[in-house]
């Protein structure tokens, strides 16, 4: 989003000036004990012009708990004063970190458009200038401007790209853009776009410091029901490793871990199993026939070729697919064409001999149980390989190894 320039016919608004004494004066009688400490450092700081010490000990006062109530006034009538003095990402993160103090949803965009046009011109091409817009772009979503919202957040992903190889390009910027991202799809109805975004969101922060427990378990609820209900999501693997998923544990939520897990393997009896339980999340229950279709179907299909002999992937029989997939037989035909477009596999079928020739499986993160079976397939394979170099030495008729040419 571009902010106007000044004009020779613009007329700029009065200069904030402070009157140091009064404000710590100020704030002196009407905070806690507690704080006082703060704004005597203020003081000092500020008469001295150290501004990086000075901006360190703002971010310490507003991570106080008692400070909450001040945190607004201290922006408004005391930062306003040297703004311009100090780091303006830093400036724009204390902004973002208090705005939501400010109850009316209208007045918390105020708050944070006003401090755009107060940006020097590179701050607002800058890290700063894409922080504050992504975040402006989150209250607009809040507060129900969702184009406006949409707007502001495509400009900040552009701008984001533009600055993202910068030395003071920060993580916090990024997980700003994904934040708003991830809640813009979610608000959609967007499962895809959504489960991106917010996997992303929380590649750049750190999960335990930077969000509330509720936030972890609203977070890992909506990545499980995106990852289920999305069309085109069939590979969990960066889902299943990330810590997010233990906020799920000892929570009336944890059978969605399960859940997805039984995608990952693709089990058909664990997944019959947990269908009991769908009524507990409706649009769960509502899409059933849709997750057995992928759960059943296509992820167990690939479940079965990764643990299915290269051999015997060469050329399997519809009947044996559908036998392992507890497929109809006429339906065993498109489960593999769907299986090829969603690149879930790679290969070739033979519709007249009724068999496939399977070339390429997705990976995926696999269970002990599946990781015994492939080191059992690997020591079948050092078995053969044996085999053939004992055949090759009895060959020879001398006891010699046979050379083999590269």
């Amino acid at each position: 989003m571009s902010h106007p320039r000044s004009t020779s016919m613009s007329v700029d608004p009065p200069k904030f000036k402070l009157d140091l004494d009064q404000f710590i004066a100020t704030a002196l009688s009407s905070t806690p004990a507690s704080l006082h400490a703060y704004f005597e450092k203020f003081k000092s700081l500020y008469e001295r012009k150290l501004w990086h010490q000075l901006t360190k000990t703002l971010f310490a006062f507003m991570d106080v708990p008692e400070a909450k109530p001040f945190r607004i006034d201290t922006f408004s009538g005391f930062v306003r004063d040297f703004e311009s003095k100090i780091n303006q990402l830093r400036l724009v993160e204390l902004a973002v970190k208090i705005h939501k103090d400010i109850d009316n949803p209208q007045a918390q965009l105020e708050f944070l458009t006003s401090l755009s046009p107060r940006l020097s011109t590179a701050a607002q091409d800058g890290p700063a200038g894409v922080l504050l817009l992504a975040t402006i772009a989150h209250a607009k979503l809040m507060y129900g401007d969702v184009e406006g919202a949409k707007t502001d957040m495509d400009e900040s992903l552009k701008k984001m790209d533009q600055v993202s190889d910068r030395p003071d390009m920060e993580n916090v910027v990024r997980a700003a853009c994904y934040a708003v991202g991830a809640d813009f799809f979610k608000a959609r109805g967007e499962y895809s776009p959504y489960y991106k975004n917010s996997l992303l969101f929380l590649a750049c922060i750190d999960v335990e410091r930077d969000i509330t427990p509720e936030d972890r378990l609203m977070r890992a609820h909506d990545l499980a029901l995106s990852a289920f209900l999305s069309e085109d999501i069939y590979n969990f693997g960066e889902l299943l490793m990330h810590p997010i998923l233990s906020a799920l544990d000892n929570t009336p939520h944890d059978w969605l871990k399960k859940l997805l897990f039984t995608f990952n393997e693709g089990s058909i009896g664990k997944f019959e199993a947990l269908a009991p339980l769908f009524p507990k999340e409706p649009i769960l229950q509502h899409s059933y026939p849709f997750l057995r279709q992928k759960s059943v179907s296509c992820l167990s299909l690939r479940a079965f070729l990764l643990v299915a002999p290269r051999i015997d992937r060469n050329n399997l029989s519809f009947d044996t697919i559908a036998r392992e997939t507890h497929l109809p037989l006429d339906e065993v035909e498109h489960l593999i064409m769907k299986g090829l477009s969603l690149q879930l596999i790679k290969g070739t079928l033979d519709q007249p001999a009724q068999t496939a020739r399977i070339t390429w499986v997705q990976p995926r993160v696999l269970n002990r149980e599946q990781i015994g079976s492939l080191a059992k397939r690997l020591e079948d394979w050092v078995a053969r390989l044996d085999d053939v170099e004992q055949r090759l030495v009895e060959g020879n008729g001398e006891g010699k190894p046979v050379t083999i040419a590269a």
